[in-house]
């Protein structure tokens, strides 16, 4: 048994891969589906760390669906835990390469009378990082990477 053992053995990264609708449902259930498999990894629903994973994965969700859909092709949500420290990775890829987001650093607030233009913002202000890469000259995948606080 290797709890019996003093070996130390480094964690693996953990993932969870899913592709799903580019649509408002889609998006509510990325959400969904992301608290659920944090929970399952040891962040249950009402911890910090999920609360924010969970709005960052809708943060992006939404903006595959408003801003990188293409009728008739799925995004795909991608969450990758990587234990020490434990850090998630979060990655929405969708099929519109050519539409992609501000870089890092560059984003301007939305003025009080506008509806849109602030999932960026939050999405820059919770994580540790983000930013954009293009795998292929289809799809463009938005990503960002959030620590998540121990779990009591």
């Amino acid at each position: 048994m290797l709890s019996d053992m003093n070996v130390d053995i480094a964690s693996p990264a953990r993932h969870f891969t899913i592709r799903l609708s580019a649509t408002a449902r889609g998006a509510r259930l990325a959400r969904h589906l992301a608290a659920e498999q944090l929970t399952s990894w040891g962040w249950p629903y009402d911890t910090d760390g999920n609360r924010t994973a969970s709005l960052l994965v809708a943060e992006l969700a939404t903006n595959a669906i408003r801003h990188g859909r293409t009728p008739g092709r799925d995004f795909r949500l991608r969450l990758t835990l990587f234990p020490e420290p434990p850090t998630l990775r979060i990655e929405l890829t969708d099929t519109r390469p050519d539409h992609r987001p501000p870089t890092s650093g560059t984003l301007t607030p939305a003025t009080p009378d506008q509806e849109t233009g602030r999932g960026l913002l939050l999405i820059e202000t919770l994580s540790t990082h983000w930013g954009t890469a293009a795998g292929d000259p289809y799809t463009k995948t938005v990503w960002c990477e959030v620590a998540l606080p121990a779990v009591p």
